[in-house]
């Protein structure tokens, strides 16, 4: 579909407007990666352009050219108000629902009359927008602003801070490259941003080469709550509030902690429970290998959703009662479990 519909939107960019872009709520590499780089493309044809975070995310993003630029919404509450109501254009980055940005900021945009694009590869998208990017089959966000840049024609003007904030981008929605979403074409893609400048040695140390004292202690933690269903090919990790506010835990600190569940010989699926007081949530974060999919357990039983092999939810109930809940649910998927 976006494809029939470039030669219109080349026409829409061909002349300054009031863009606005938006990643989904607590915002990952990827969205913060095809944000900045999609902010940086457009800055070149002299759009005026904000990039509007719901909250605030990691520190080890902050390092993203232009990163000072972006504003959060649940901070700087009234001039983001302002900004989208000026916005004669809004790119929703890296989410394919309203809701994921967050209550209040979903009421603001579905009143909001601006022309809008959906960029993004997550499964089941809602059907918001008029200019509608979507394709699971993709590696990330990244990639496709990559690709929206192509079929534009304007491969030549990604500069070395476009590369930058792609690569970042691609290279943590892959997990570096081995997760099954990465493609020939995502090399070709990367191997292009190489060429224009993206540091893949310094990006890569950027992001997970920094580590705190209380970040490895708090992985030390996790560590030792790590459990293991061997019937189920499962394991589990979970992290109190108590265990978060020991390690002096910051936004991000929790990162890929639970792929070291996944990385166990014989697990093919993975979970972290997370409580978070300040929302009264427990967070999870799925993952699995082969085809079990944790896109549709999630949806199915935690409110969440996302890809095939990762995936997100939520529990309102205490960590204990979410996590009994996880283990009495298992019984049901021992047939698809024990077939991989």
């Amino acid at each position: 579909m976006i494809k029939a519909q470039i030669p219109e939107i080349k026409r829409l960019l061909s002349s300054p407007k009031n863009i606005v872009i938006i990643p989904h709520k607590n915002p990952d590499g990827d969205a913060m990666g095809s944000s900045l780089g999609l902010y940086q493309f457009l800055d070149i044809f002299q759009h005026h352009t904000k990039v509007i975070a719901p909250n605030d995310y990691p520190d080890f993003l902050k390092w993203l050219p232009n990163e000072e630029k972006v504003l959060k919404f649940d901070m700087q509450t009234e001039e983001c108000l302002k900004s989208i109501e000026k916005a004669d254009v809004i790119f929703t980055l890296d989410f394919n629902a309203l809701q994921r940005a967050g209550h209040q900021l979903k009421e603001v945009l579905e009143k909001s009359n601006a022309i809008k694009f959906m960029i993004d590869h997550h499964q089941q998208p809602d059907d918001y927008a008029q200019y509608m990017y979507s394709d699971v089959h993709m590696s990330s966000t990244s990639e496709m602003v990559y690709n929206l840049i192509e079929m534009l024609g304007y491969t030549n003007k990604i500069d070395a801070v476009i590369a930058t904030c792609l690569y970042a981008g691609i290279m943590t929605d892959t997990g570096s490259f081995r997760f099954p979403s990465t493609t020939s074409t995502t090399h070709r893609v990367i191997a292009d941003l190489i060429e224009k400048g993206a540091d893949n040695s310094e990006i890569h140390n950027s992001v997970y080469d920094t580590n705190s004292y209380a970040r490895l202690q708090l992985l030390g933690r996790a560590m030792q709550n790590l459990k293991i269903i061997p019937e189920y090919k499962t394991a589990y990790i979970s992290l109190s509030q108590d265990e978060l506010n020991a390690f002096d835990f910051k936004k991000g600190d929790t990162e890929g902690f639970v792929n070291y569940a996944l990385s166990l010989e014989g697990v093919i699926f993975a979970a972290i429970f997370i409580e978070n007081q300040q929302e009264s949530i427990i967070k999870i974060s799925f993952r699995s290998k082969g085809s079990f999919s944790v896109n549709e357990f999630a949806r199915e039983h935690f409110n969440g959703g996302g890809h095939i092999n990762a995936a997100g939810g939520r529990s309102t109930t205490d960590l204990k009662s979410t996590i009994d809940k996880f283990i009495s649910i298992l019984p049901h998927y021992k047939t698809e479990l024990s077939q991989k």
